[in-house]
């Protein structure tokens, strides 16, 4: 089969290799998917970057899309030519989606409707399972405001119509008119340029100096700052999936004791497999409602994955990128 892998950390054109391997078959448990598409995200660009590698060759990517076509024993014979989508593929191990076919747990094919396009599914296993998942922590949001750092992000794209849906308000936090426009399209009530104006201010003004009952975010080491300036109010969920600066960071604790601020982390590859459980139906439900709307940004085909891990890294486009296999 068609594969793209790398053997070293560095550069994207000068690690990702395009070429023919083995094409593995199913062992029990297991199904094979031929994929359709192969999602690239942030993690698969810092990984093949900089995290050492856990065996001889990585192919990348965690998301993907594409029908069963070949089936391990104790795996129903009749999910052969099943739609699904695949989630945590290159997770502690070595094979992910950028390839013509992966062999993974039957768990990790998750029925795809009808009504979802292959370059679709290639989106849901890091982004909207992250957004689900920080939407989920933060409790009951029927009636209340919730800020969104990052609101035409990947994620927060997700994240912001999956709260509307649970009847939050959403203010959401952008770098220019393009993206709050993406945002303000889903139901982003507010817009807040978080390069020129301030967003502790910008937020106390829309709340009337209350604060939002929640933020879901993508930069610990920025928004935790705004902690102490009241942007958060009383008994507030913070919930975060990601940090500018990995190292430590400090926050002023006084605010957050005596506010009684909760302070939710979580890792999208590491969930326990209640919080796994739950997502993934919640997932299936909206697929089938067919309540979320997708972005993906472009396309290529796999022998222009370095393009496409650049475009990735450079944040070229607003939305997904993908391979179309």
């Amino acid at each position: 089969m068609q594969a793209a892998w790398y053997t070293k950390n560095g550069p994207a054109k000068d690690t990702l290799i395009v070429g023919e391997i083995a094409t593995p078959t199913p062992g029990p448990g297991q199904v094979r998917v031929k994929l359709k598409t192969s999602g690239v995200n942030p993690s698969d660009v810092k990984s093949r970057i900089s995290r050492p590698l856990n065996a001889p060759f990585i192919i990348p990517h965690s998301d993907g899309a594409g029908i069963i076509d070949e089936v391990g024993e104790g795996v129903n014979k009749n999910r052969k030519g099943e739609r699904v989508w695949i989630w945590n593929a290159q997770w502690a191990r070595p094979h992910g989606t950028a390839c013509e076919f992966i062999v993974l747990d039957q768990s990790q094919a998750c029925p795809l409707p009808e009504s979802t396009t292959f370059a679709e599914g290639a989106c849901l296993g890091i982004p909207a399972l992250t957004a689900l998942q920080a939407l989920n922590l933060c409790g009951n949001l029927k009636g209340k405001t919730v800020l969104i750092t990052g609101a035409a992000s990947s994620v927060g794209h997700y994240a912001a119509q999956m709260c509307i849906l649970a009847g939050a308000k959403v203010i959401g936090t952008v770098g220019n008119a393009e993206k709050a426009q993406h945002a303000k399209n889903i139901g982003v009530s507010d817009c807040i340029f978080y390069k020129t104006e301030s967003v502790p201010d910008r937020v106390k003004a829309l709340t009337n100096g209350a604060g939002v009952n929640a933020i879901i975010d993508m930069d610990f080491s920025t928004s935790s700052q705004w902690l102490s300036q009241g942007v958060l109010a009383p008994h507030g969920v913070f919930t975060c999936y990601g940090s500018n600066n990995p190292g430590d960071v400090t926050v002023s604790f006084r605010p957050l004791l005596f506010q009684s601020i909760s302070f939710k982390f979580f890792l999208v590859y590491d969930l326990t497999a209640e919080d796994r459980r739950i997502t993934l139906a919640q997932m299936h439900q909206m697929l089938v409602n067919g309540s979320l709307k997708h972005t993906v940004a472009k396309a290529y085909g796999l022998k222009d994955i370095a393009q496409a891990h650049l475009a990735v890294e450079e944040g070229r486009f607003m939305g997904n990128v993908v391979l179309e296999l």
